[in-house]
């Protein structure tokens, strides 16, 4: 496994992808519309910033609530989603999902729940 992106919960993904184009000298990797959110992709070289912008009600609108923009989660590329999340069952770690799923960019996704993760929202991503 290696890092993936982190993704940070915001009101307009645009605005601050172009502060983060100015500011760190990164570039739009992607953009998308996907599960009611806009998802921009920043390219970090080894890594990127995923900007998460609720365009309706759900999870990521709810966080914004409770918690205000910022670091949402953190993912870990993997070539075995299935074996991470068996790995995971096998330290007790609590799933958020039972399997894979379908995430932003065509990549299966899976998260583990924060309260076993050292208060950390972790995403397990497959490309």
């Amino acid at each position: 496994m290696h890092f993936d992106h982190a993704g940070i919960a915001t009101d307009d993904a645009r605005k601050l992808a172009n502060l983060y184009a100015d500011l760190f000298d990164l570039e739009v990797a992607h953009e998308e519309e996907f599960d009611g959110m806009r998802v921009v992709f920043l390219d970090c070289g080894n890594g990127y910033f995923e900007l998460l912008e609720p365009l309706e009600e759900g999870t990521i609108s709810r966080y914004l609530e409770k918690n205000g923009s910022g670091i949402h989660h953190l993912a870990l590329a993997t070539d075995d989603i299935e074996g991470a999340l068996e790995t995971a069952r096998d330290h007790d770690v609590e799933l958020i999902d039972e399997e894979p799923r379908p995430g932003a960019w065509g990549h299966t996704v899976a998260f583990l729940h924060p309260r076993d993760t050292g208060g950390i929202l972790v995403e397990f991503v497959e490309h």
